[in-house]
């Protein structure tokens, strides 16, 4: 079994953001594979299911980014997974451009809030995620104002289709595993 757990903050508000980058990856991959976001569980919106043959729990917390981990290990707990293995965690980087992704199978928080409270409650840092790039924040910008705010036309075009790649690549994982979807998707993502 995988939990598969997209980052972002709940409410309307924050819908489509740089921040919610993670939230809106796990709506592509519900959609491509049929399952039902229909559960409030864990703290979380939830849905249940399979891909390519292997159940799934799709995860979007709704602690807030900075509490994500509070939310995670409640799931993780509960399903008795191995994050190491079975936890795949989707969520926004600033040090990427807008367009690219990038599969890390374990690593540090980089900075990332949402990241730091995962790796505080679960106790580890090594668990495989997906970064999808939202752009550095322009100069003279307060960091928490840039990731909470939206696209521009075409850097939202562009944003749509990394949550295309990001869904697809998390597929990979679960089918191949993560050095293949490394391999895969390291070589063709994103403006170069």
């Amino acid at each position: 079994m995988y939990i598969i757990a997209g980052l972002g903050n709940p409410t309307y508000q924050y819908a489509r953001t740089r921040h919610n980058i993670g939230f809106e990856v796990i709506d592509e991959l519900a959609d491509r594979n049929g399952i039902a976001m229909d559960l409030q569980k864990h703290r979380a919106v939830c849905g249940k299911g399979s891909i390519a043959g292997e159940k799934v729990i799709l995860l979007q917390p709704q602690t807030y980014m900075n509490l994500s981990g509070e939310s995670i290990q409640d799931a993780v707990r509960y399903y008795k997974i191995n994050p190491k293995e079975e936890l795949l965690v989707i969520f926004d980087d600033i040090s990427l451009d807008v367009g690219r992704i990038r599969l890390r199978a374990k690593g540090s928080a980089g900075g990332h809030n949402g990241i730091k409270s995962i790796i505080a409650c679960l106790g580890t840092d090594e668990f495989q995620r997906i970064k999808v790039g939202v752009g550095d924040k322009p100069k003279g910008w307060d960091l928490a104002n840039y990731v909470l705010s939206r696209f521009n036309e075409e850097d939202r075009k562009t944003a749509d289709e990394s949550v295309e790649r990001a869904a697809e690549a998390a597929e990979c994982i679960i089918q191949k595993g993560i050095e293949t979807a490394m391999n895969l998707f390291h070589s063709k993502v994103g403006k170069e």
